[in-house]
């Protein structure tokens, strides 16, 4: 299949980043869908607005917000019917370095079917709770893949294959909120998929938005750790008995 590849922004309530991110991705000549997840009716109009002023932006809208996971899997299914063959999910709030698009996509286009993974490089910017709160997450991604191969969860900038994504997306459980940059690698790792690390910046900025509500959050992510666990502890034996056919 060609390499036909699109970004995809989930957006919730971000229009003070936006104009200035959608201007620096349309030097890249990639076209993007936004999906507006319920956001406010100022926010809605600058996503309109852009829209209309940009010819390879597509704007799709939640009535309600949803999450970031329902945003992305609701275009990752738009990206499927306009036969886009990978998406690039890049956060609205402008923290991810834009002048990185053509390292993933040269990256896909050498690795088609795998998931090019983000992995953060901070700067002094990040909140050090946040910063070093992600390595509990990290611990549980590798105890519940048995695994190194998933160097970053938490980095929203990845480069997705639309077809092999959405085969676990339709399949599988994969939460809707604040836990599913982590689920969706984890159950993709499960199925098969290979991930690609692949460094980036990521810059923090003073006036942005962060959506994530520390107790219902981490309840969520934590509820979603226990989970994959369980799940994985249900499918360690024949996981193992498979590995040790294999090398036999």
């Amino acid at each position: 299949m060609e390499f036909q590849p699109a970004i995809l922004i989930p957006v919730y309530n971000h229009e003070q980043a936006l104009p200035a991110l959608i201007e620096r991705i349309a030097a890249f000549r990639v076209d993007c869908i936004l999906v507006n997840d319920g956001s406010t009716a100022q926010c809605t109009r600058v996503l309109t607005e852009l829209a209309q002023r940009y010819h390879r932006v597509t704007l799709l809208h939640h009535e309600r917000n949803r999450g970031k996971g329902a945003a992305f899997k609701t275009g990752l299914r738009e990206a499927a019917a306009r036969g886009y063959s990978h998406v690039l999910q890049i956060d609205a709030d402008g923290q991810h370095d834009v002048e990185d698009i053509p390292r993933f996509l040269e990256q896909g286009r050498l690795h088609p079917e795998s998931i090019i993974n983000g992995v953060a490089i901070y700067d002094d910017s990040v909140p050090k709770v946040r910063h070093y709160g992600r390595y509990v997450t990290h611990f549980w991604v590798w105890v519940n893949t048995l695994s190194f191969a998933i160097k970053d969860s938490m980095c929203g900038y990845r480069l997705y294959p639309v077809a092999a994504t959405l085969a676990v997306v339709d399949t599988q459980r994969v939460g809707d909120r604040m836990d599913f940059d982590s689920e969706i690698l984890v159950r993709c790792h499960w199925h098969g998929i290979a991930i690609i690390a692949l460094p980036t910046r990521v810059h923090y900025p003073l006036d942005g938005v962060s959506h994530f509500q520390a107790l219902r959050d981490n309840v969520m992510i934590s509820l979603m750790h226990t989970r994959l666990f369980f799940y994985m502890l249900g499918r360690l034996p024949s996981w193992l008995f498979a590995r040790l056919k294999g090398s036999g």
